[in-house]
C-alpha cells in the first residue's frame, strides 16, 4: 500500500461494508486523508451503479483497498471478526435486523474489541417505527421536506439536483466516526457512531427547519429567490442567467447605484428588506430589466467591482473551466490500471501544512484480498485454504 505514514489518519484502520453512496462517502473522507481502508465486498459484486469504470465508481471509491469475503458463510465473518480484532473503526449501512445476524451490530463487535468505533447509516434511524425500512436519497428528501421547499412556487416538489441527503449523511457519519475517534484517545472506549438519511436531510434544512419549530412557518418554495430576503437570487442579463446577492444596507445602495437607478434607493416599494420582501415580484421584474442591457459576463465583472456579490450559473463543464476552479485544483489526476490517465474530485477540506492525497485509485473487485489478510497476520496455508473454499476472493479482474 502507497505510504501514508505523514498523513493525519495513517495509523487508523477503517473496515468499509458499505454499498451504495452515503457509506461509501463517509469512508472516502477518512481514507482521503491517510486512513488504511479495507472495502469488503461481496462475491456476486454488491451494489456498485454503473461498474466498477463507471465515473461515480472511480470517483467515490478511491484510497481503498478491496477485499472480497462471502460474509454469507460462517468462516467469512470469523474472518472479518478476525479483522475488527486490530481494527479501529467499522463501517456499515446494512439494515438492523441484517448486520445482527451477520454479527456486526455494536455489542457483538465490541465483544471482539473494545476500543472498536463502529460508524451506521440507516435510511430513517436504528429504531423506531420506520426502524426497518430500507431508505434510499429521494425518498428522504421527500419525507425529510427538501423536495418541498425546492423548485418554482407552484410547480409541485422537486428533487435537489445531487443526492444530498447521501451525501450529508456520509459526512455527518464521518464527523461522528473523529469525534469519536479523539475521545477514545482519552477513554480508551470505541462508540456505537449512527445517522440516518432522514436525520441528515432534515438537519441540512438549517434555518427551513427552524423556521417551522420557532415560529410555526412552513416554508413554501421559492424557486431561486433567496425565502426571505431580495434582491438575492437568479436573474437574466443580455445573454445568460447570473446569480446576485444585494439584500441591504450598502450592498442594495452600490447594486442600485450600478444599474443607474438611484430612485430605486428611497422608493417606498424598496425602501427596507421587508418592503422589497412584500414587492418581490416586481422589483425581480424591474431588475431583469435593467440586467437585460448588457451581458452576464459584464455584469459579474461590474457588480463585484462594487462589492456586491455575483456570479455565473455555469453548467458543470462550465465550473471545471472557470479559472477559480482551476487555481483550487478541483479536479485531481490519479491512473487506473484499466481506466488509464483519469482525474476524480478532490476533497474540498483544506488545512494549511497538511492535504489530502488520491494515493491510489479505486480498487479492482479483490485486488488486495491477500496482501490484507497478509497484513493482518493470516498464514499463505490460511490463505490458500480460504480460497479453496471460496470464502474469499483472491482474484483481480
Amino acid at each position: 500500500m502507497p505510504m501514508t505514514e505523514s498523513m493525519p489518519l495513517a495509523d487508523v484502520t477503517v473496515i468499509d461494508l458499505t454499498i451504495a453512496r452515503a457509506g461509501p462517502t463517509a469512508v472516502r473522507q477518512l481514507a482521503d486523508w491517510g486512513a488504511n481502508v479495507i472495502r469488503v465486498e461481496s462475491p456476486d459484486g454488491g451494489f456498485d451503479s454503473g461498474g466498477r469504470l463507471s465515473p461515480d465508481y472511480l470517483n467515490l471509491h478511491r484510497n481503498k483497498r478491496s477485499l472480497v469475503i462471502d460474509l454469507k458463510k460462517s468462516d467469512g465473518q470469523r474472518v472479518l471478526h478476525r479483522l475488527v480484532q486490530s481494527a479501529d473503526v467499522v463501517v456499515e449501512n446494512m439494515r438492523t435486523p441484517v448486520k445482527h445476524k451477520l454479527g456486526f451490530d455494536f455489542e457483538t463487535l465490541s465483544n471482539i474489541n473494545p476500543q472498536i468505533i463502529l460508524g451506521s447509516i440507516s435510511g430513517f434511524g436504528q429504531d423506531g417505527p420506520y426502524g426497518e425500512r430500507g431508505g434510499v436519497d429521494q425518498i428522504a428528501q421527500g419525507m425529510g421536506g427538501m423536495m418541498a421547499i425546492t423548485g418554482l412556487a407552484g410547480q409541485g416538489p422537486v428533487r435537489a439536483g445531487v443526492a444530498i441527503s447521501d451525501v450529508t449523511a456520509g459526512m455527518q457519519l464521518a464527523i461522528g466516526i473523529l469525534t469519536a475517534l479523539y475521545e477514545r484517545k482519552q477513554t480508551g472506549k470505541g462508540r456505537w457512531v449512527h445517522t440516518s438519511l432522514l436525520e441528515s436531510m432534515i438537519g441540512m434544512l438549517d434555518f427551513q427547519a427552524a423556521r417551522w419549530t420557532v415560529e410555526g412557518d412552513n416554508p413554501p418554495q421559492a424557486g431561486n429567490d433567496h425565502p426571505t430576503m431580495g434582491p438575492m437570487g437568479m436573474y437574466k442579463a443580455a445573454d445568460g442567467f447570473i446569480n446576485l446577492a444585494a439584500s441591504g444596507g450598502r450592498l442594495w445602495k452600490e447594486f442600485c447605484r450600478e444599474l443607474g437607478v438611484d430612485d430605486w434607493i428611497e422608493d417606498p416599494r424598496f425602501v427596507s428588506v421587508a418592503a422589497r420582501r412584500d414587492n418581490k415580484a416586481e422589483l425581480n421584474r424591474l431588475i431583469n430589466e435593467e440586467l437585460a442591457k448588457d451581458t452576464a459576463q459584464n455584469w459579474v465583472i461590474r457588480l463585484n467591482d462594487v462589492g456586491v456579490p455575483c456570479g455565473p450559473v455555469n453548467t458543470v463543464a462550465e465550473t471545471f473551466s472557470d479559472p477559480q476552479v482551476q487555481h483550487l485544483g478541483m479536479a485531481a489526476p490519479v491512473t487506473h490500471s484499466v481506466a488509464g490517465d483519469i482525474e476524480v474530485i478532490r476533497n474540498a477540506t483544506n488545512i494549511e501544512g497538511l492535504s489530502t492525497q488520491i494515493r491510489m485509485p479505486s480498487p479492482l473487485k479483490g485486488q488486495h484480498s491477500r496482501e490484507i489478510l497478509a497484513d493482518f497476520g493470516f498464514s499463505e496455508v490460511e490463505i490458500e485454504d480460504l480460497t479453496e473454499n471460496q470464502v474469499i476472493e483472491t482474484h483481480s479482474k
